[in-house]
């Protein structure tokens, strides 16, 4: 028993990638050992006002930086690479992916002018990477962006398989379909715990193949010869952006490709061969007035209605080199991913007055795998554990409902929240043991953690009451008043509409100041304290508004 005891244990710790989509994170511990699967983004709140991205908190990886043998990547989506120039400037270690991933990841470390400090190395399907205990074997699966891979982890414990996002697609745009024959040679040999993807949990039935959608892009374009076509989609969805460029080749029309991300990744994507792109078919977008309308098609981002892609711009008037014209055909090749409805929604509204022809139906195919796909994985897999991961937790339920009906019991099925520690006995028996540091890290401008839930909280006040600065310069040796107090307010009321409030504030003030002088009160912060109190009093009687107050006093 003491044996048993003293074995080491192999551990799952997600620290992020749970009960929300993006910010995936998943460490995999056994003894002295820690690999780190994917290192994702999560695009930030509606009440995170200001924040340009959220990324995990890796204190844990921190506090055992040097057990950490390195990162797996997936697959290059921004919610399984986002955070890699900054997580990789605190925590040095390899970086393992596949060709194409690794192709959008040293983009990004360029742009952060990290690439001589980051080890990288390309694996290939099949191939396998030793780091201690543990040997990570890639396998090919399919999703809406080239060269996706699913992991299987051996470990002296077992085997772990983790799908990354993944559907089955027998008839993929570029390279192969899923190898589905590997998934059931694991399965054989018997597999510790699944770690599934859940974003489509919930749907039933099959995800359609990719290649679906070149046949309806080939009925929009015999459809619509005689206008301009612009099509909006995901950057990243390369396979999406060849079946664009095939059709408009068919149709005799150029292309032209809007929007710095969709720019890097085609760039990207055509180095590595991954883009087979015909001569002269791709024009720059000045040239675009060298071709009537109807031979030309626009590739853009901004399908999710974000306020600074390109074809919001457009929308909105302020793009400097294409302008909406009506007849324009206008294809959303997207879903609004939860919580971009109204964005994407706003969007089309403009598109329409602007006299343009929007069509946002069908022309879009999902890449990750529905209830059957899922259902065809854990029966090739056979996994003695289900660990549902990637999704919000209404996603991880709807997998744990797929396991059940595969036989699967409650000890047997594992939803962990961030942090939890999942952990095996050498008996292969798990439960979770106990709980890591996790959490959000906001990203804005180039500062990174320091804008916190009390930065974001004044943030908030700001945005819904407006401020109030009082300023006054007091002479240092005998504390009297030599100027002010004057006002200034900003977001609070429009002061020429508004006189007589701002007057009677200032007499406020000035009564509070005259008082405390009076009693001879020399103390700075007493008597700002003085002053935010009385004033606030004063102005949620008058207006009923907590505006944010900020008393200045200047030593002369």
């Amino acid at each position: 028993m003491s044996k048993e005891n003293n074995k080491p244990r192999l551990k799952i710790i997600p620290l992020g990638g749970v009960e929300l989509i993006g910010m995936n994170m998943t460490a995999i511990e056994y003894d002295d050992s820690i690999i780190v699967i994917d290192c994702g983004l999560a695009f930030p709140e509606d009440d995170m006002l200001g924040v340009d991205m959220v990324i995990p908190d890796i204190t844990y990886l921190l506090e055992n930086e040097d057990r950490v043998k390195g990162i797996f990547i997936t697959h290059g989506h921004e919610d399984h690479i986002g955070a890699i120039p900054y997580v990789l400037r605190e925590l040095q270690v390899p970086i393992y992916a596949t060709r194409l991933t690794m192709g959008i990841i040293e983009r990004k470390l360029e742009e952060h002018g990290m690439m001589t400090k980051v080890r990288r190395k390309v694996v290939k399907y099949g191939q396998s990477i030793n780091q201690g205990p543990f040997r990570v074997e890639f396998i090919k699966t399919n999703h809406s962006i080239a060269d996706a891979a699913a992991l299987a982890i051996y470990t002296p414990a077992g085997t772990l398989v983790h799908t990354g996002d993944f559907k089955v697609d027998y008839t993929p745009v570029f390279g192969d379909a899923i190898d589905l024959q590997r998934f059931a040679e694991l399965g054989r040999k018997g597999v510790l715990a699944l770690m599934c993807d859940s974003t489509n949990a919930e749907r039933p039935g099959f995800t359609q193949s990719e290649s679906t959608v070149g046949v309806i892009f080939d009925d929009i374009f015999a459809e619509h010869k005689d206008t301009r076509i612009i099509i909006a989609t995901f950057a990243s969805n390369v396979d999406r952006v060849q079946q664009i460029i095939n059709t408009a080749y068919k149709y005799g029309r150029k292309v032209v490709v809007e929007g710095r991300s969709m720019v890097n990744i085609i760039n990207t994507a055509t180095e590595l061969g991954y883009l087979n792109i015909p001569e002269n078919t791709l024009i720059p977008t000045d040239q675009l007035k060298n071709y009537p309308d109807e031979r030309t098609v626009l590739i853009t981002t901004g399908s999710q209605g974000e306020s600074m892609a390109a074809l919001s711009r457009m929308a909105n008037g302020m793009h400097k080199k294409i302008a909406i014209k009506p007849n324009d055909t206008i294809i959303f090749s997207s879903h609004p991913i939860p919580g971009n409805e109204k964005d994407v929604s706003r969007i089309i509204n403009e598109l329409y007055r602007k006299g343009a022809n929007v069509i946002f139906q069908d022309v879009h195919v999902s890449g990750h795998a529905c209830a059957e796909e899922i259902k065809l994985i854990y029966s090739l897999v056979k996994p003695k554990y289900s660990v549902p991961v990637h999704g919000e937790y209404k996603h991880l339920k709807a997998q744990e409902r797929i396991a059940r009906s595969l036989g699967y019991d409650t000890d047997h099925i594992k939803i962990l929240s961030s942090g939890d520690v999942l952990e095996f006995n050498g008996k292969g028996v798990a439960k979770v043991s106990g709980k890591v540091h996790t959490g959000s890290v906001m990203v804005d401008g180039l500062g990174v953690g320091d804008v916190g839930s009390i930065v974001l909280r004044d943030r908030q006040h700001l945005a819904e009451d407006g401020i109030i600065i009082v300023v006054m310069a007091m002479e240092a040796s005998s504390g009297a008043v030599v100027s002010g107090p004057d006002i200034v307010s900003r977001g609070f009321v429009y002061v020429r509409g508004a006189e007589d409030l701002m007057d009677s504030a200032h007499s406020v003030v000035a009564d509070t100041v005259a008082s405390l002088e009076d009693s001879g009160i020399r103390d700075w912060s007493k008597i700002k304290t003085e002053i935010k109190s009385t004033l606030s009093d004063f102005v949620w009687k008058e207006t009923q508004r907590r505006p944010m107050i900020l008393p200045i006093i200047q030593e002369v």
